[in-house]
């Protein structure tokens, strides 16, 4: 469990990393990857809570990333 958090917290970085280098986002180094990881925190407490999500976690990881760099920036965007 220990080292599937720690995974999960690295693939999220790896993401939010990558947006930015790629011009996906424009947040942020930093911020990218606070966002990201703060969403794969939160979709790996809900896989634990509910059992909802993919049957590896390493896809768990790389959706939830992706969902919340998208639904975080543009919520708060004007």
């Amino acid at each position: 469990m220990y080292l599937t958090l720690m995974g999960t917290v690295v693939i999220a970085g790896i993401i939010g990393y990558g947006s930015e280098k790629t011009g996906f986002t424009h947040n942020g180094y930093v911020q990218s990857v606070i966002i990201c990881v703060g969403g794969a925190f939160l979709f790996y407490f809900i896989r634990l809570m509910f059992g909802i999500g993919f049957a590896a976690p390493g896809w768990n990881a790389i959706v939830s990333s992706i969902g919340a760099l998208l639904i975080v920036p543009f919520h708060w965007r004007k």
